[in-house]
């Protein structure tokens, strides 16, 4: 009998995961930016970001099982489908993610010098972007309104395919790379 996706794919609770990581009977792997994780993180956790994300070379002992989690466990999500695709028989992840894990009133490690999160980069740059476009539209030329219409556009997809062309650029710029 051949499982389904929902069948493979396990979830954990917040209080369930801090009892195994007090027990140390997991691997934690953070599927996060590497910004995000050195903003924000649980503690004990490893960084391996979706962008390179990849199931073979996962720290994987087979004593311990691998535990995934990102902000709000839609990025591991789509971690565990890459596992699974890759053969792993069972995937487990954090439900609710690090806003779970939050809610749920666990400590997290915070580095107030860390760069700012993906999405409020992605923000700034969407705004300024569109702005530059409606003042230059405004004041210099009508077809600088394209660049407003371009970056909705984009942003449009963005929500609609979840995925961003836009945040995955920006997280390879140099200062976002620092863990």
């Amino acid at each position: 009998m051949v499982k389904s996706f929902t069948d493979q794919l396990k979830t954990v609770d917040a209080t369930t995961l801090k009892k195994w990581l007090e027990q140390d009977s997991i691997t934690l792997i953070d599927v996060r930016e590497p910004s995000e994780h050195a903003g924000e993180h649980i503690s004990g956790s490893i960084v391996i970001p979706l962008s390179t994300f990849d199931p073979l070379n996962l720290p994987i002992s087979d004593s311990k099982p691998v535990v995934l989690y990102c902000q709000t466990s839609n990025r591991s999500g789509q971690a565990a489908q890459k596992l699974l695709a890759a053969g792993f028989e069972e995937v487990t992840h954090l439900q609710g993610g690090l806003n779970a894990w939050k809610q749920a009133g666990y400590p997290t490690i915070i580095n107030k010098n860390a760069p700012i999160s993906i999405m409020r980069q992605v923000q700034i740059v969407a705004g300024s972007l569109i702005l530059i476009g409606t003042i230059l539209g405004a004041f210099v030329s009508p077809n600088f309104l394209f660049l407003s219409g371009f970056v909705g556009a984009g942003l449009l997809f963005a929500g609609i395919s979840n995925t961003c062309a836009m945040a995955m650029l920006l997280a390879k710029l140099p200062y976002n790379q620092r863990a």
